[in-house]
Order: C-alpha cells, then sequence, then structure tokens
C-alpha cells in the first residue's frame, strides 16, 4: 500500500477575510461571516497570504476522503459569503387553502388538509426565512443552515396514510442553492 504527502492549496478571492482559530474557520465577505469547525485532526490546516493549504502526510485512501471533504467545506465557506444560498419552496393547496405564517423562529401552517390544530416548522438561527405569494424563500451563508431550514418547512407538510398521488398538498424544495430540483 502506496503512502503519499497531498497538500491542497486553495485561492482566497478578493475581499475575504478568513481566519483560523484551532480547528474553527470563519470567514468574512460581502454577504455576511461564515464559520465551520473542521473535526478532522488528520489534515493540517493553514492560512498564508492569499491562500489556504490543506496537507496530509503518509495519505491513505481514508486521509485522501477527509482531505477532500475539507476542501468540500472550505469551497461551500468561500461560495457562501460570496454569493450566498437561496434555497426556494413553492406552497401547493388544492384541497384545503392552506395560510402560512411566520411567528418569531417558526413558520406555521394552518388548515393543512382541513386540520384543526397548525402544524409548525422550526427556523434554525443564521438563515433568513420570507413568504412572497406562494413562495418561500430560504438564505444563508451557511448551506447546512439553508438546508436544514428548507427540509424542516417541507417536512412539516409530511402526509401520512394518505394517497400521495391524489393529495398533493404541501410545501415543496423546488431549488436548491441555486439549482432547479
Amino acid at each position: 500500500m502506496a503512502k503519499f504527502d497531498i497538500t491542497e492549496i486553495i485561492e482566497i478571492p478578493e475581499g475575504i477575510e478568513i481566519s483560523l482559530n484551532g480547528r474553527v474557520m470563519t470567514a468574512k465577505g460581502p454577504k455576511g461571516e461564515c464559520s465551520k469547525d473542521l473535526i478532522s485532526p488528520i489534515v493540517k490546516i493553514k492560512v498564508e497570504e492569499k491562500k489556504i493549504i490543506l496537507e496530509v502526510t503518509k495519505a491513505t485512501k481514508r486521509e485522501k476522503r477527509l482531505i477532500n471533504t475539507a476542501r468540500a467545506h472550505v469551497r461551500n465557506i468561500i461560495k457562501g459569503v460570496t454569493e450566498g444560498y437561496v434555497y426556494k419552496l413553492k406552497i401547493c393547496s388544492g384541497h384545503f387553502p392552506m395560510s402560512v405564517n411566520m411567528e418569531g423562529d417558526k413558520i406555521t401552517v394552518k388548515n393543512f388538509l382541513g386540520e384543526k390544530i397548525p402544524r409548525h416548522a422550526r427556523l434554525l438561527e443564521g438563515s433568513k426565512v420570507e413568504i412572497k405569494g406562494d413562495e418561500i424563500i430560504v438564505s444563508s451563508t451557511n448551506i447546512e443552515l439553508a438546508g436544514q431550514t428548507a427540509v424542516n418547512i417541507e417536512r412539516s407538510t409530511r402526509i401520512t396514510n394518505r394517497d400521495r398521488r391524489r393529495f398533493q398538498d404541501g410545501i415543496f424544495i423546488i431549488q436548491k442553492a441555486g439549482v432547479e430540483v
């Protein structure tokens, strides 16, 4: 089994400040701030001048996977503070007219399939949610926060014990981080 030294160099774009405090990487850019705990002790991370250097010595397949994961996290952080992540959800009500409202850190869905008890979805701190007509727009600098908030909203209208082909009501993700679903 051959072992190699692997070094990945990621260029930091203009207008972005990256700092490293232990294993926590924090980036500041035009869209805001994002931080991530890169927990792998095997991957050595350094920030020098306008470069992020990821290093692994005597790497096997496992270490190669870890360095690729760390590289993906760093790229997501950089993209988040430069462009941001936006998820779009569509409100579909065919049987009963449901109403969707924001109440603090929750979204409340009333009259879903004629139910008397409203359903709630928890909004994660760090994500921004807007309701425009029959669309819900979730945005954040952190892809994980934006995605989890969108999924929480979608899961709040999950239907059980009914035929999904007939009861097509609910809130559905139609765009994930800029990619149509």
